[in-house]
């Protein structure tokens, strides 16, 4: 095992733990981070968005696997299974983890899942008739941003 694939199992055990701070090692300080539902350009946004989904997690299960990395990119196959609060529904996330690396460290961290299956577990039957669409998808991106910014840290 590489030391880039060393930082993705690092990562990836902080958050089986629902370890913020030790997630947040992982990262470059000019890291960003991209899913379907945030777009963050900043460490200090990562940091926000992780401290708050370790906080509110809720019947959290995270199993990775598929861990493989270079000198300069690696991916990984992770499933996410939770309690989604707002609408007190389980969602089961497959997501496609994609990450390039700098200095030993995360610099750019790229999360693809589908949306509108996302959409039709979390919100029930709105998400399976809107979650296909833009709309929805910009209203849940600016409350889940909303939400999350409480959370950045004010270093």
């Amino acid at each position: 095992m590489n030391k880039n694939e060393e930082v993705i199992r690092k990562l990836y055990s902080a958050l089986q733990r629902v370890d913020h701070e030790d997630m947040i090692r992982c990262y470059h300080p000019e890291a960003i981070f991209k899913d379907p539902v945030f777009d963050l350009r900043s460490k200090k946004e990562i940091t926000g968005m992780w401290t708050m989904l370790c906080k509110k997690a809720k019947e959290f299960e995270f199993h990775y696997d598929q861990v493989q990395a270079n000198e300069e990119e690696g991916k990984a196959q992770i499933k996410a299974k939770y309690l989604f609060t707002q609408t007190n529904r389980m969602v089961v996330n497959k997501i496609d983890a994609r990450f390039k690396f700098k200095n030993g460290l995360i610099i750019e961290h790229i999360d693809s899942f589908d949306f509108w299956i996302w959409s039709w577990q979390a919100l029930g039957f709105f998400g399976l008739i809107l979650g296909w669409s833009s709309f929805l998808q910009k209203k849940v991106q600016q409350k889940a941003y909303n939400n999350m910014k409480t959370f950045i840290p004010r270093f």
